[in-house]
């Protein structure tokens, strides 16, 4: 069916998975399910000889080191089903399909492999909104052979681009969201081109670049400075919205960082948009 959706009220909504959308790093969930040892001193032995791009340090192991060369596509899979996710993904990609008219495309850009992402939002986010490190198995050992597509460093500027042609988005109408050194080149070039840029953590290196920063445990504080900014709704509208949802915004302290904390409400009233 041809999407009729009016392009001034189309607009993308890009997220980072690790530490963004979850919690931990898959990395380590992997390493824990395979038991290896020294994960985070081999990545950032590789960080700091700048081997590959920043991000892409698991799938280098996954490729060359001996303890992660056993890995096969169900390992990754697991590892998905394990991953702490962020409280209110499903919410927050329910809430941003239809704003007052105006319609986000969801999508996951991320140097995880695409596995772990399509299992950890498997019913939430749809398989072809994810964008992840993609692999080639041997047919007969399920052996990663090689490499397809990292969406690490510049890879994730070129994975926004083909998402931002294709679905015929202006870049004033992006909004990404990520949390470490891998989404600077992303963001440096989002804010370039008018976007609005979110960082989720304290990392110094993204903090310092993003447009706002969002602190807190729950996913739906990214959909905050995104209503503020790109649809230009006034706080009072914000509060209503959650609660008709069924959070209330318990703390909300705002300079150029948002502090974030939801406390959910057994029988929320409803209050129009």
């Amino acid at each position: 069916m041809q999407d009729k959706t009016p392009h001034s009220k189309r607009f993308l909504l890009a997220s980072d998975f690790d530490q963004t959308l979850s919690f931990n790093d898959s990395g380590i969930v992997l390493s824990e399910l395979l038991g290896a040892s020294n994960f985070e001193e081999k990545i950032a032995g590789l960080s700091r000889t700048h081997f590959v791009q920043q991000g892409a340090e698991l799938s280098y192991l996954l490729l060359h080191d001996p303890e992660y060369r056993r890995v096969r596509k169900e390992h990754l899979h697991e590892v998905g089903k394990r991953v702490r996710l962020k409280q209110n993904i499903p919410l927050l990609a329910q809430l941003v399909r239809n704003l007052d008219g105006s319609q986000f495309a969801f999508y996951v850009i991320s140097a995880a492999p695409e596995e772990v992402i399509q299992s950890a939002l498997e019913g939430i986010v749809p398989a072809d909104h994810i964008v992840g490190t993609r692999f080639q198995y041997a047919e007969e050992t399920g052996e990663i052979q090689s490499i397809l597509r990292v969406p690490a460093g510049y890879g994730k500027v070129a994975a926004l681009e083909e998402l931002r042609a294709r679905l015929s988005i202006p870049h004033d109408r992006i909004a990404y969201v990520g949390d470490g050194s891998s989404d600077v080149h992303v963001m440096l070039h989002l804010n370039r081109c008018g976007g609005l840029t979110i960082a989720v953590s304290e990392n110094k290196y993204i903090t310092e670049i993003a447009r706002r920063t969002v602190l807190g445990d729950d996913a739906l504080g990214v959909a905050i400075p995104i209503l503020e900014e790109m649809l230009d709704w006034p706080a009072s509208r914000i509060r209503g919205l959650f609660e008709s949802h069924g959070h209330v915004l318990h703390e909300w302290d705002t300079a150029r960082t948002d502090t974030v904390k939801f406390r959910t409400i057994t029988a929320a009233p409803q209050v129009a948009n």
